[in-house]
Parts: C-alpha cells; structure tokens; sequence
C-alpha cells in the first residue's frame, strides 16, 4: 500500500511539474520589447514558456507595431515560426497579409493584441487597468517590468534642457512617470516588479533633492498595504549606496558597456517566505561571465558593406573616389604617427573596391559566428531559418565625414583607442569648430568603436547620426547598421524593426538588452520558485 502511494505520489509531481503555467508579465513602457523579450525567452526542460508577457504598453505607434509582431512570433517555439513570418520580413508580402495568412493560426494573432499603443499618464486609468486586471485572471505570482522614459535623468538631457530653461526643466512631468509604474504597483501588488533606468537617475535633482531616495522611498510603500524590500541584482544586501543598483552590461556577457539602474522589488510577504532569501543572499545575484565579448566577435559574419554619399550623387564609383581623397586631410598636420595612418588609409581603400553593396532589408547569406562568442550567445542570435541577414543597410554620409571617419579608424586601428578632436589633423575638422572647451563640450563626437572591446553604450541618439559609432573597419568607412545596433543590443536575428530606419535605429537605442534581461528573468524565476517553495 506504502508503495502505491509513493508511486501516486511521484506520478503527481511528475505532473505538477510539467504542467506548470507560465508566470504572467506585465510590461510598462516597453519600447520594441527588449524586457519582455528576454523574460519571454526562459524556457523549462521541455521548450515550454517559464513566463508569458500578458500585456505590453508603449505610446509610440512604431514601436508598438514592433511589439505587436513580436507577439506574434511569440506564439511560437523557435523552429515552428511559419514561413510567412521570413516571407513578411523579407519584404514578400506585406503586413497584413501575414497576420491573415492560414499558418497563422487565430491564438497568435489575438496573442499579438497583447501590445497596447498607449500612453501612460494620458490613456485613462480605468481603461489600463481594465487590461492589467483581463489579462492577470486569477493568477497569485505575476511580474511587473519596464523603465519609464529617461529624458529628464540622463546626463545629455539634463545638460540640453536645465541650462536653456530651468523652470521648465523643474515642471517637465518626465521625472515622474515612475509614478504611473509607482500606481499600478499600488493598484495590483505584483509578486516582484523589474524596473529600469539610466544611471543619471542616481544624481538627477528635482526641487533641490535627490529624485532616486524619492523613488526608492515610493516603491518600498506605494500604497493600499503594499510593502516592498527593493535589491539590487549585483550587490548583496538591502542597505546599499545608490551606485550599487547599477548593472554594468560588459560583465555579464553582453558586447556593450552599457550601466543601468535596475531595481528588483520584492513584496515583502514574499520575501519572508523565501528561506534562501535569508540563507543565500548571494543566489539571487546575476552571475559574472569570464572575459568580454568584443565588438567584432558580435558582428562576426553580418555581410562587408560600403557606406553610401549623401548630398551628391551616389555610385560605387563616387564612393570609392570620395575615400581616395581623404589623406588629402592630413596635409599639414605633423604628428610621427601620419605615415602610419596614410598606409592604412591606402590599404582600406584598395580593400573597400571589392565592396559593392550597401546593404539592405535583407541579404540572402549564410551567417558564420565567431569562435570567440560562447555556444550561449550564438544559439541565441542565430535563426537558420532566417537564410540571411534582416536590416542591414549603411547609412549615407557627406564626403567630409566619411573622410574623418577613416581617418578615426585608422587611428583607432593603429593606437588602440579612438581620437579626440584634438588629435584630428586640422583640414578634417568641422567647420564650425574651435578648440576651446567651452566651444567643444564633447571631444569625442567622432567615436570608433573598437574592435576588440565592448561597444560604448547604444542609446537613441543613433537615430540621428553615426558619429559616435563608427565602425572599426576602415574600409567600409562608415557608421553601424541597424542590425550591428541590434546585435550589440544582443536581439536575436530574426527581430524584426517596423518603421523607417531612423525610426528602427530610435527604437534600438531604447531598449533594454534582451540577453541581459533573460538573465535577470533567471533570478526572477528562482526567486518565485523559493518563495513557492
């Protein structure tokens, strides 16, 4: 009899365990999805999905459009999305084709209408938490995700906007969109909440006091009996200084140096559950990976591609005659190192007349990784579905800056770091610039990207030009594609961008690393678990 019931005993946990629902995500603010996409990536041993973004808010309608198609795909494991996805991607059929085609069974498209074209703060109340509360059903154990809009904490807006009209800057209701995240935080209780922002945050002022000890102070009580304990995914302990909350991406796998806030609230009737909590502070900590992954090894086998002339006539031709006269900057300028970069300036254009194409929405090839990326982060990127490469088209550049942008390769290549504009040989600087500090606020507006180290961090102001990320190689001479964007960001290959490139590269630039997010939703899961338990 005592064996029976062992043996009933271990079929139902058998079955307990494969029959685990996924934990529901909510996700504010969401950009293109770099949260949710990471979170919605963890799968247990059976390729099932450990969480589910039940719903997903962004204001931006491109964006949004990004996210809703995402959601699609979601729907799918990996190696079941239906062709007509690769056909939409690659520009064979159109949008609404593909969310009407039969493969596309009727689930994944109502599972695409879980991206919400809102804005938080201005879509009423009632009609928000209608979704949250339709989506949520009966479920104990959910997430809450997502990075309020940045602008009014970042170092850069803060320099832009303070100084030309403070009283503006004081009224400017950014700082506190947290405070629509602090309000469903009150309304709903999640288990546990992830909430992101740049690391400006830790010094913004706002009326004469510091805004981050206000929005720790909310988020440990937002309200209506909630209580909080608020960790940091790197540092042991719940006492800490504000720095300690910062997550600096390099060291964790990602190909980017890229340091943000990320706070990891826990409500506390949880936390007193979790024995390990206590006992293994440590465990719920991300792991540090050994080594950095450089920015060659992550672009390894994206096609070579020739940047493109903007304001004349493009040709490969124009082009190549166009960076034959760049070590025509160099006259007059003395410095040992001149002979050197002129070499290479030679060699780079003697290799760039094999380089035909300037890319576009997608190239037909067979993508090669690195041996320098772990089995990890290439089973991550690649899709041998795909057969190509998505978005992968240069950007036009004026014929002065593609001839700083060699010369900045060059240098780069040679002394291992990218110069400053008071290194650059006089005849390649802009026009309007004079060397003094108060002219030049930003000495490396003409920043290479070095081969070999993380990237510098991506953020939106790609969208508007290429100067801070040209490439290592001289001889494409030119700026990051979207999709080298995407890779650095570490999106998955197939992740499609809607919208215009500038539009794709904005919304690149705000996301969160989905690679970096499927590790945080790892110690998510095993603090859900232990809590459980």
């Amino acid at each position: 009899m005592r064996k029976i019931a062992s043996s009933w005993q271990n079929a139902k946990q058998e079955h307990m365990s494969t029959a685990k629902a996924a934990i529901p995500v909510i996700d504010l603010f969401a950009g293109p999805g770099g949260l949710g996409e990471g979170f919605s990536s963890l799968l247990d041993d059976k390729g099932n999905r450990r969480f589910e973004v039940k719903v997903s808010i962004e204001k931006d309608p491109i964006a949004h459009k990004t996210l809703s198609l995402r959601a699609l795909v979601r729907h799918f494991k990996k190696d079941k999305i239906p062709d007509c996805y690769y056909d939409y991607v690659q520009g064979k059929i159109t949008r609404e084709e593909l969310f009407g085609h039969p493969s596309v069974p009727e689930a994944a498209r109502l599972g695409a209408q879980e991206a919400k074209c809102a804005e938080l703060g201005v879509t009423p109340h009632k009609e928000i938490d209608a979704w949250i509360r339709d989506a949520l059903g009966n479920a104990k154990q959910w997430v809450l995700i997502g990075g309020p809009p940045c602008q009014a904490y970042s170092m850069a807006g803060r320099s832009r906007l303070r100084p030309k009209d403070p009283e503006n800057f004081e009224k400017d209701k950014r700082h506190f969109l947290y405070t629509e995240y602090l309000r469903i935080i009150k309304e709903f209780g999640p288990s546990v909440f992830v909430m992101e922002n740049v690391k400006g945050m830790l010094t913004s002022q706002h009326g004469g006091s510091p805004i981050f000890d206000r929005i720790l102070s909310d988020l440990r009580s937002p309200g209506n009996g909630h209580e909080y304990r608020i960790r940091s995914l790197v540092v042991e302990g719940e006492d800490l200084d504000p720095h300690d909350y910062v997550i600096e991406s390099e060291n964790y796998g990602l190909p980017q140096s890229r340091h943000r806030v990320i706070l990891f609230g826990i409500r506390s009737d949880l936390a007193g559950q979790a024995g390990p909590l206590l006992g293994q502070p440590e465990r719920f900590l991300l792991k540090k990976r050994k080594g950095k992954v450089g920015v060659r090894s992550a672009l390894k086998g994206l096609p070579l591609l020739r940047s493109r002339l903007s304001k004349e006539p493009d040709s490969q031709e124009a082009w190549l005659a166009a960076v034959k006269q760049a070590p025509h900057g160099l006259k007059g300028w003395r410095l040992p190192i001149r002979s050197m970069i002129e070499t290479e300036m030679d060699a780079a254009w003697k290799k760039a007349q094999k380089y035909e194409s300037s890319g576009g929405r997608y190239i037909e090839k067979e993508i090669i990784f690195s041996g320098a990326l772990s089995d990890e982060l290439k089973s991550w990127y690649h899709d041998p579905k795909l057969g190509g490469v998505l978005q992968h088209e240069t950007r036009s550049h004026m014929r002065s800056d593609l001839h700083r942008y060699l010369f900045a390769s060059c240098f780069a290549k040679l002394q291992k770091h990218a110069p400053r504009l008071p290194q650059f040989p006089p005849r390649l600087l802009p026009d309007h610039v004079n060397m003094s500090a108060e002219a030049v606020p930003f000495l490396d507006r003409f920043r290479v990207q070095l081969a070999d180290e993380p990237s510098t961090t991506v953020v939106s102001h790609i969208a508007k030009d290429g100067h801070y990320y040209i490439h290592y190689d001289p001889s494409q001479c030119r700026s990051w594609t979207v999709r080298e964007a995407a890779r650095l960001q570490t999106f998955p290959d197939n992740y499609f961008f809607e919208g215009n490139r500038t539009q794709q590269y904005w919304q690149v630039g705000n996301a969160v690393p989905p690679f970096l997010a499927k590790q945080i939703a790892e110690v998510v899961l095993d603090f859900m678990e232990s809590s459980e338990g």
